[in-house]
């Protein structure tokens, strides 16, 4: 049994040690909100925070949570950073297929929350690594940017 504090409240779950902390989250757990994408780190579909860090889900093993504290997208929107977000990614309409979207808010949020007021360039080097196969960065753009209180002009 691994005991891990998960959105704020500890949990205990029985899972292999290397078992990847999204199989963990999703199969175990329940939370369904952190999306498989690629399972190799690439897509940012599973970013999940440990610790208030961004990190990919799939690739980060459940014994590496141990002792950390996890926030999931089903709870980011309990921090004040993490319901701007979410409320600037529903006014600008971020979302086409909404796949990614779980991932994208929390990669997003953990930018914010080092970074108040990101340039262009600082959230296009933040966002890099998540992917939207329907190319909604621009409004991604500006829906962080409106979060951050720095207009929302798309």
């Amino acid at each position: 049994m691994t005991s891990l504090t998960l959105n704020g409240k500890v949990t205990t779950v029985a899972a292999p040690e290397d078992t990847p902390l999204l199989w963990v989250l999703r199969d175990h757990l329940g939370l369904t909100g952190t999306k498989f994408g690629c399972g190799m780190a690439l897509c940012g579909a599973c970013t999940v925070h440990l610790d208030g860090t961004p990190v990919r889900a799939c690739q980060t093993p459940l014994s590496a949570a141990k002792g950390r504290k996890i926030t999931t997208i089903e709870a980011i929107g309990a921090t004040p950073v993490g319901k701007a977000v979410q409320a600037a990614w529903m006014k600008i309409g971020v979302a086409q297929c909404g796949y990614c979207q779980s991932g994208q808010i929390m990669t997003a949020t953990a930018l914010l929350q080092a970074n108040p007021k990101p340039s262009d360039a600082e959230i296009d080097a933040a966002m890099s690594g998540n992917i939207c196969r329907c190319g909604t960065y621009t409004r991604i753009r500006t829906a962080i940017k409106t979060a951050a209180g720095q207009g929302d002009a798309a």
